[in-house]
C-alpha cells in the first residue's frame, strides 16, 4: 500500500498547546459529575495489567489507570502536553518522543492509542507507527485505537481542518494486518455502543498475532 507523502505533524504545525488548560477542561466536567474516564474503563474491563499510553497528552488517562492498579507508561510528541502528566503523576515513567521512532525495551499487554492520535500521526507514518506498536506488544498483546472517522469529506478536530478521507477504517484495518494485527472488536463508543457502519467514530480493538 502507497503511503501519503511525509508531512508535517498535524498537532505540532497547531503550534503551542496549553496542556493546564486542557486538563483542567476535563476536571471541570468531572467536578460537574460526568464520567471523564471513559477510556480508562475500557481498558480496565479487558483485564490487562500493563498499558502503553501512547500519544497520551496531558497523561489524563494513564493517570487514572496507573490509579486502579495498571503498571502504566505514557508517551507523547509534544512537550507542553506531556509536562502536565510529568508534574501531577512524577511515579508514572514518562517519554517525550515520536511513536515511529519509540524504543521502550519492554513490552505490554495492551498500547492505547485513544484522543484521536491515529488522526494526528505525521502522515505518510501510520503504518510504521502500527508496526513500532507491535514491537511493543506481548505475543497476544492488544492495540486499542479510538479515532474520528472522515466519511464525508475533511473534518475540524482540535481546531485541525483534516484532509479528507486521510485514514478511514479500510485504510486503517490494511496497515494494522501489515504490522501483523486482526481485528477482535469494534465498538463505536468506549462504553462499548455497537459499532454501525459508516459511523464517526471507531474504537478498535486488535490482537497481535505474534506468537
Amino acid at each position: 500500500m502507497t503511503e501519503p507523502a511525509r508531512t508535517t505533524n498535524p498537532w505540532l504545525a497547531l503550534g503551542s498547546h496549553d496542556g493546564e488548560e486542557y486538563d483542567a477542561r476535563y476536571e471541570k466536567r468531572a467536578a460537574a459529575g460526568e464520567n471523564v474516564h471513559g477510556e480508562a474503563d475500557f481498558i480496565e474491563r479487558l483485564g490487562v495489567k500493563s498499558v502503553l499510553d501512547a500519544g497520551c497528552g496531558t497523561g489524563r488517562t494513564a493517570r487514572e489507570m496507573h490509579r486502579r492498579g495498571l503498571d502504566v507508561v505514557g508517551v507523547d510528541l509534544d512537550e507542553q502536553m506531556i509536562s502536565v502528566g510529568r508534574r501531577k503523576a512524577p511515579e508514572i515513567e514518562w517519554h517525550c518522543a515520536d511513536l515511529e521512532t519509540l524504543e521502550l525495551s519492554r513490552t505490554f499487554e495492551c498500547v492505547l492509542m485513544a484522543g484521536n492520535v491515529m488522526v494526528f500521526l505525521t502522515p505518510g507514518t501510520e503504518g510504521a507507527v502500527l508496526a513500532n506498536m507491535a514491537h511493543h506488544l506481548e505475543p497476544g498483546g492488544l492495540l486499542v485505537a479510538g479515532f474520528q472517522l472522515q466519511p464525508g469529506g475533511g473534518q475540524l478536530v482540535a481546531g485541525f481542518q483534516l484532509e479528507p478521507d486521510r485514514l478511514n477504517l479500510e485504510r486503517f484495518d490494511a496497515l494494522a494486518r501489515q504490522a501483523g494485527f486482526a481485528l477482535a472488536d469494534r465498538y463505536s463508543t468506549w462504553d462499548e455502543d455497537a459499532w454501525v457502519e459508516g459511523g464517526g467514530y471507531a474504537v478498535s480493538v486488535m490482537r497481535i498475532e505474534r506468537t
